[in-house]
């Protein structure tokens, strides 16, 4: 009978933030893969928990995955740790996690610390519908791509940045989206802990001119809903391509079709606008 993998919230900043669930599943495991095996041993000896440590971090992944699972399968049971928060977030835990799952060995959480609920939850934006998008890339190809894709999200959005980068983040939102509200979560649960409430064009003339320290966590306000002006010049937009469409030959409901597909504007109302139906 195979063991089970563990997966197990560890502080993000305050020690006395760890469940007494998690302390005694570090307790009774047999081993526990860390992203970061001296960060997880300072945490042990301050829990006096003694265990063996095997590495399991971003760049030995698949190699350490299968001798991990192959402990598992063999009886063994293993917590698996991140350095801080939850593992399988934002972290190459979520790949161990899908090599048990295919070779159904069992999974459980043991729930603890999230940067990204703590963030949000201090932030005063919306939440009750947010999309979390973890590390922007080091491509500035790339993160120019993703903050393009990201214009019209109209969920609160939620980042992760370590301070080198956050200027160069801050002025690349704004140039991608405009000015919006924005709250930065710094040292969350730790003594310096702090939340920036704040619009874009202010925390980058602000990290423009001071240098940015701590681990940051940005929370974005998503994009307004559309006015009825924006919602009319779509729709001219979308009428003035099916004009185009029509006039290479192809037939109304294949030009609608088209249309359509490439401007978001629903099919029925450009075939009401085809045949002058609109409503007034």
């Amino acid at each position: 009978m195979s063991g089970t993998l563990y997966l197990v919230g560890t502080p993000i900043g305050n020690l006395g933030d760890l469940s007494p669930r998690g302390v005694e599943t570090l307790q009774l495991v047999d081993f526990i893969a860390a992203e970061d095996t001296r960060v997880s041993l300072k945490l042990l000896n301050h829990l006096g928990i003694k265990k063996p440590l095997v590495s399991y971090y971003a760049h030995n992944r698949r190699e350490a995955g299968e001798k991990i699972l192959r402990r598992l399968q063999a009886g063994e049971n293993c917590a698996l740790v991140s350095d801080a928060g939850m593992p399988a977030i934002s972290d190459p835990g979520e790949e161990l996690v899908a090599l048990c799952a295919a070779a159904d060995v069992p999974v459980c959480c043991i729930p603890g610390p999230s940067a990204v609920v703590t963030a949000l939850a201090l932030s005063g934006l919306p939440a009750g519908r947010f999309t979390f998008e973890g590390f922007l890339s080091v491509s500035r190809r790339s993160r120019t791509a993703h903050l393009a894709e990201l214009k019209d999200e109209g969920r609160t959005m939620v980042f992760y940045e370590a301070p080198h980068k956050l200027p160069a983040t801050l002025r690349d939102m704004l140039d991608a989206w405009g000015d919006r509200n924005i709250a930065l979560g710094r040292e969350l649960t730790k003594r310096y802990e702090e939340t920036i409430r704040t619009t874009l064009s202010q925390a980058a003339a602000r990290f423009a001119e001071e240098k940015p320290r701590g681990e940051f966590v940005l929370i974005i306000q998503g994009a307004p809903p559309p006015g009825p002006d924006q919602d009319e010049a779509q729709l001219e937009q979308a009428l003035d391509r099916l004009r185009e469409l029509m006039d290479t030959g192809i037939s109304r409901k294949d030009a609608v079709r088209q249309c359509a597909a490439e401007t978001g504007v629903a099919k029925n109302v450009l075939y009401a606008e085809a045949l002058g139906k609109r409503e007034p």
